[in-house]
């Protein structure tokens, strides 16, 4: 039983915005760290964007000032608000949620950005 399903992916035009949603199967979990971690191909996956049950956040260096991750405990649910994408930007992008220092992904959601 998937967790987190991730919804929002697609293609957009460089410089365009993207929203990303990720939704938690129960509500215990929305009070868990969750996040998003992205894979190009042939590179190892890396940390987006991450945030506490508190909303505390954080972002890769990559990212920082274009992204912006939200939740929202009241739906389940974690935004990754996504601005002045690049192309450099696409890849598969996966939510987790962290369960005692566990991660649980979700299936990925394509996010291709055209130059």
């Amino acid at each position: 039983v998937q967790l987190v399903v991730e919804s929002g992916g697609g293609l957009v035009q460089a410089g365009g915005s993207l929203r990303l949603s990720c939704a938690a199967s129960r509500s215990i979990i929305s009070i868990n760290p969750m996040g998003w971690y992205r894979q190009a191909p042939g590179k190892q996956r890396e940390l987006v964007a991450g945030i506490t049950g508190g909303g505390t956040s954080n972002y890769a260096d990559s990212v920082k000032g274009r992204f912006t991750i939200s939740r929202d405990n009241n739906k389940n649910t974690v935004y990754l608000q996504m601005n002045s994408l690049k192309p450099e930007d696409t890849a598969a992008y996966y939510c987790y949620v962290d369960l005692f220092g566990t991660n649980h992904w979700g299936q990925g959601t394509q996010v291709t950005v055209s130059s």
